[in-house]
């Protein structure tokens, strides 16, 4: 029974790395060189690096929320922080117009936790068993956002809001449900998703187009 019992402990130790979000380092830094033509699972390292590879100015401004979902999202990720290259983190700055909404969306590689900068947002996720756990955030306070998971934010104040995101991810991957459904290219049949949401063809044709 001893036996069993160990047998379990080292199995789990053994998966357990293969949980993390993403691979771990093998050296001491791994700039990103994104110009290279080589493909592989991330991104190979540059030759030559300064402390400004190590360094991201983007979130200290609001982007710009003039859109449809009135919201905006600054990556501070290895696509434009080419230092986080093989760290395991990343993080975001996100700004909402007043009504403005982050749409339901996952990100499969991460697991997320937001502080909040300014403003009244209601945030939640949903379970695989279709369990939502919501909160109304104020500034100041934090929330976390399970790996895969789906999950949304909406400004409920009367002004702007903001929050700054960290993840376990250099590139934690950003799926928006409804693009992703609407908008697929080549597009998604409608028959399928008119079964799947018990609506009509025409129905999920007009929603199409507004994705267009």
């Amino acid at each position: 029974m001893v036996m069993l019992q160990l047998s379990a402990v080292v199995l789990l130790a053994l998966v357990a790395p293969s949980l993390a979000g993403d691979a771990d380092m093998l050296q001491d830094v791994c700039v990103a060189d994104l110009a290279s033509p080589i493909k592989l699972n991330g991104f190979p390292c540059k030759t030559h690096i300064t402390a400004d590879d190590f360094f991201f100015a983007g979130l200290k401004r609001s982007g710009n929320t003039n859109n449809a979902a009135g919201s905006n999202v600054t990556a501070a990720n290895v696509q434009s922080f080419p230092g986080v290259n093989t760290l395991g983190v990343s993080m975001a700055r996100i700004d909402y117009a007043p009504g403005g909404q982050n749409p339901p969306h996952t990100h499969p590689r991460a697991t997320e936790i937001i502080f909040v900068l300014e403003g009244v947002l209601e945030v939640g996720f949903i379970t695989t068993a279709n369990k939502l756990f919501t909160k109304t955030d104020t500034v100041g306070d934090v929330f976390v956002f399970p790996r895969g998971l789906v999950h949304f934010q909406q400004n409920r104040g009367r002004g702007p809001a903001s929050f700054i995101a960290g993840f376990n991810s250099q590139l934690q991957g950003t799926q928006v449900i409804a693009n992703t459904l609407f908008a697929a290219a080549p597009p998604v049949p409608s028959d399928v998703l008119a079964k799947a949401f018990r609506i009509d063809n025409s129905q999920v044709d007009a929603i199409k187009a507004k994705f267009m």
